[in-house]
């Protein structure tokens, strides 16, 4: 696969829209773990037609998550790759309260999708964990804790969190698209406790 050169693009109004839409999510997803790929081979792995997932390929590269492989592409076929390893929503704030409805409901759709998206991978997971070799049924981890620390603590927590997480993007060895990835979700949000 080759290298994505950007670790993480930001969200900004236009760009979330144009992200918050379940196939496009499923589409940036597949192409950043599996690689450069066309719309018909991410139309049979999505189950989609391939006139869908063109169509939302050319929204994706139009809002700048993915581009043109032109190094694989041909003139019957147009290859596609991400262009950043993540996607990080770091100013949630300016588009919860932002004056656009449309916005909103992108926010929300968004979350919501990613949300659902993790829940079907963790899923997949619990249902396939025995099939895996037992390197990794040592190595997973299905966690939770409580902390009672103020909203500035909890900024700075999932900070370290991010910050950690990528500084193991160093020790990537090999293709990734033959390797086993390792999927990370972190969930850190604010519950009472009545």
């Amino acid at each position: 696969m080759a290298e994505i050169e950007q670790r993480t693009t930001s969200h900004n109004p236009r760009t979330l829209q144009a992200l918050a839409h379940p196939l496009r999510i499923q589409l940036i997803t597949a192409l950043r773990e599996y690689g450069p790929a066309t719309a018909s081979q991410l139309a049979a792995r999505l189950g989609e037609s391939s006139g869908a997932t063109s169509y939302h390929l050319r929204q994706l590269a139009a809002h700048g998550f993915i581009e043109e492989a032109s190094e694989r592409s041909t003139g019957r076929e147009r290859w596609w790759k991400a262009t950043h390893r993540g996607t990080r929503t770091d100013n949630i704030e300016d588009f919860m309260h932002h004056p656009d409805p449309a916005v909103r409901g992108a926010l929300g759709l968004f979350i919501h999708e990613t949300a659902h998206t993790h829940a079907q991978e963790l899923s997949a997971w619990l249902h396939t964990m025995h099939e895996w070799p037992e390197a990794w049924n040592r190595s997973w981890d299905l966690s939770n804790f409580t902390l009672r620390i103020t909203p500035d603590q909890a900024r700075e927590l999932e900070g370290k969190i991010h910050d950690l997480i990528e500084s193991y993007r160093e020790m990537e060895e090999g293709d990734p698209s033959e390797d086993v990835a390792l999927r990370i979700h972190v969930h850190a949000f604010p519950h009472t406790s009545e």
